[in-house]
């Protein structure tokens, strides 16, 4: 009769944490990071006066083996490495498109500009005395530079957003690594088997997960399920035996970043991090190709004018000032009477030089170029954003079948465990009604 009690109580325990465990997972159906939760049930085997002999092993009901998590560590891991590849090219994707606007003739002008500059050059051909279109020109030229001025600004400002988002992300990163040694302090005090234990489990997966958004990372376990974790490239221990590493990131004086580690480099092709590293080369790259373009520009003007004679009868003036750079390249202040219009032989020789300067090498040609250079490298991260993030999406959803929470399936387990747990019940009441019945008897 104790026996029956015994099963029936057994039975009580077990189902209603099993009704629990179905409820967590009902209940976290839609929280990111949550696997599925399963309660492992086994047979409890009554003691009897015969231990050695198993057919004399009466049952004793059910018992509660701990509660398990419906994951596969193979697709875990290469949902992590999808992601950071696919993080890494939407990162850079990002600043490209923003390099690709910036450069636009929307945003400067200086594809409008040129061609308003040899088009008021041809105009004064046919009237180089006419001091309308000499300030015109004169307004062409500041319109160039100004253009200029402004992608090296819009660049110059980049690079530093680059470098505030990388600063932002390294403190994102290094958070998380603090909060992963505190999760693994947590699974080594743990019950096995608990639902604390299958908590701390979800939050150390998620943390990894958003920790290889960030950068290449890889992680070991131990038997407790705490995380050993490493830089992927380098093999620096970032956590590990109670010790958090964390990185820091500077800035060069073109906004190239670099990353390390105790004073060491530290390195990742993957991840967030990869992708503003990534960016700030692309844009320290266009920074410089403006500067450059903007000095063979001014300096090819500036020469071709100082060619020819101004209205006064004096040789040409510069047209630029502050060729140094993009950022301080300006209009000299000349006045319409120094537009060196004319040349030894004709008023209008030095125009028709200036205008003749239209071609396969010329200045227009040269900036359509350079922006076909930019469209395309644009255009490549788009195609490798695409692929990646195709291939992220594949991973996830793979990972997400093991893992995810089927709200049928959990009706199914809901009325299956309380009929059981009914059933449960309803033992105990024979196993009372049966020894009431005995007292009754006597």
């Amino acid at each position: 009769m104790s026996d029956l009690l015994n099963i029936g109580a057994s039975g009580l325990r077990a189902y209603s944490r099993a009704l629990s465990t179905i409820g967590d997972n009902i209940a976290n159906a839609q929280t990111p990071g949550y696997a599925r939760r399963t309660l492992e049930l086994v047979e409890n085997q009554a003691a009897s006066n015969m231990p050695l002999y198993r057919s004399s092993i009466k049952p004793g009901g059910v018992a509660i083996q701990g509660v398990t998590r419906s994951v596969d560590q193979w697709l875990i891991q290469d949902s992590r490495i999808s992601s950071g590849d696919a993080e890494r090219s939407a990162t850079k994707l990002d600043w490209m498109n923003k390099v690709e606007a910036a450069l636009s003739d929307d945003s400067n002008g200086i594809a409008t500009g040129l061609g308003k500059l040899f088009n008021t050059a041809d105009l004064l051909t046919a009237d180089p005395s006419n001091p309308t279109l000499r300030a015109q020109f004169l307004q062409s030229v500041d319109d160039v530079a100004s253009g200029f001025r402004t992608a090296a600004g819009q660049l110059s400002s980049m690079a530093d957003g680059i470098s505030s988002a990388a600063a932002g992300e390294v403190d994102s990163f290094n958070t998380n690594l603090n909060a992963l040694e505190q999760i693994n302090i947590g699974l080594r005090k743990a019950r096995p088997g608990s639902t604390n234990e299958a908590s701390l489990l979800d939050e150390r997966d998620r943390l990894l997960d958003e920790l290889s958004t960030q950068a290449g990372v890889t992680a070991s376990f131990d038997s407790h399920g705490a995380v050993t974790l490493t830089a992927t490239a380098t093999g620096d221990t970032l956590v590990g035996g109670g010790v958090v590493t964390s990185i820091s990131v500077s800035a060069a004086a073109d906004g190239r970043l670099s990353y390390s580690i105790g004073g060491s480099p530290f390195t990742t092709a993957t991840g967030s991090l990869a992708g503003l590293a990534e960016a700030a080369n692309h844009v320290a790259d266009q920074r410089a190709g403006l500067d450059t373009m903007s000095a063979q520009f001014a300096n090819q003007v500036n020469a071709a004018h100082q060619a020819g004679v101004d209205a006064n009868g004096n040789p040409g003036q510069p047209l630029f000032a502050g060729v140094g750079s993009a950022a301080t390249l300006a209009a000299a202040p000349l006045t319409t009477a120094q537009v060196a219009a004319a040349d030894a032989t004709s008023s209008n020789g030095n125009m028709l030089a200036i205008g003749g300067m239209r071609g396969s090498n010329d200045p227009e040609s040269a900036w359509a170029a350079h922006m076909a250079t930019q469209a395309q490298a644009t255009a490549s991260a788009r195609a490798q954003d695409a692929a990646a993030t195709t291939r992220r999406d594949a991973a996830s959803a793979a990972r997400s079948a093991v893992s995810e929470i089927d709200l049928d399936r959990e009706a199914a387990d809901l009325l299956r465990f309380q009929q059981a747990y009914s059933a449960a019940a309803r033992t105990i009441q024979v196993a009372r009604d049966t020894m009431q019945a005995l007292l009754n008897a006597v």
